[in-house]
């Protein structure tokens, strides 16, 4: 069974599909720069599509790569084209959602042999939206339990609370300063600068700049804080809060899209308010003062983890349904 999985470079999803290459035999991903997205129909070009079994890919430009007789897999890791998320997008953003990339996405579902989703929410959101009722199976993304590990953490100050992501309103990253303002003292804000982002805030006592931080890196950095901080208006899994709690972080979070199906409120860490820059700098100043709970909280978030949120379930669930489309492929071509 030969799978091509076509995959802009550059963010998470990526990612995902290169650790199911690694584990997952004849599974190739064909990269491609994100910059061709700009003349789509240059797409199919970019790989050897003729050679496939069974395509895997995301539905925003799948309808470009799909082939005649060849079972199409289209994977949601995310969803833009809702009305709340053109709240956070530039104009030129919310133009491209709602004209061409909105039909491409309906394209590739309907011409889609299955089509899965990294969270509930976001099945949800394709349903209601795009008002799609065929089935969509829920594939959480997983987490290396082997890689992400806790460390034993100390008590001492400053505490340190990480916020990994871009520096976009979309992230919540435009709280960070206000929430800095509310927190106690020798509570410091790390922040990267991630993937698309290069920007710094003001300098400050308390936001700490990291610039960009290799993936291969997050496991020591997630090791060396105290407190993750996800101010996210919107995610389709939330890899990395997950990541966070691997290392036996606790979180504090938006109540809001996936997160509530990753982040228990209260055992996990906490679930805030949208956009409440207040909330987040009360929950983070309850979890520095309270080195127990942060302990608690950590366990918890390892233990969750392991029992839901491994990459070894996630490389499984998907295997399994590669190898029922290729069975209902071989009994209709029989």
């Amino acid at each position: 069974m030969n799978i091509i999985s076509p995959m802009p470079t550059g963010n998470g999803a990526y990612i995902l599909h290169k650790n199911l290459q690694h584990a997952i035999t004849h599974y190739q991903v064909c990269p491609y720069s994100p910059w061709w997205t700009l003349l789509p129909i240059t797409l199919p070009y970019l790989c050897h599509l003729k050679s496939a079994d069974l395509i895997h890919t995301t539905p925003d430009y799948g309808i470009f790569f799909n082939q005649k007789k060849i079972p199409h897999i289209v994977s949601f890791h995310s969803y833009v084209l809702d009305a709340l998320t053109h709240q956070y997008s530039g104009r030129l953003q919310r133009l491209h959602h709602s004209t061409d990339l909105k039909w491409f996405t309906q394209a590739s579902l309907k011409r889609a042999t299955q089509v899965t989703s990294v969270s509930q929410f976001t099945a949800n959101l394709v349903r209601n939206d795009l008002a799609y009722h065929d089935d969509i199976r829920v594939i959480y993304n997983g987490v290396d339990i082997h890689r992400f590990v806790p460390r034993k953490r100390s008590a001492k100050t400053p505490i340190k609370v990480l916020f990994a992501g871009n520096l976009t309103r979309r992230k919540g990253a435009d709280l960070l300063p206000d929430i800095a303002q509310k927190l106690d003292k020798d509570i410091h804000i790390l922040y990267t600068s991630g993937l698309r982002a290069h920007k710094r805030f003001s300098v400050s006592p308390v936001l700490k700049a990291l610039g960009v931080i290799p993936y291969d890196n997050m496991p020591a950095l997630y090791q060396e804080i105290d407190i993750l901080l996800f101010p996210t208006v919107r995610e389709g899994f939330g890899l990395v809060a997950a990541e966070a709690m691997a290392c036996g972080v606790p979180v504090v979070a938006t109540n809001c899209s996936s997160l509530p199906e990753i982040v228990v409120d209260g055992k996990s860490g906490f679930l805030c308010e949208l956009g409440n820059a207040a909330d987040f700098a009360e929950k983070i100043n309850i979890l520095a003062q309270s080195p127990e709970l942060r302990q608690k909280m950590g366990e918890f978030n390892r233990e969750r983890v392991e029992h839901l949120f491994t990459e070894e379930r996630m490389i499984q669930e998907y295997q399994q349904l590669f190898e029922e489309v290729m069975d209902t492929r071989h009994e209709q071509y029989s």
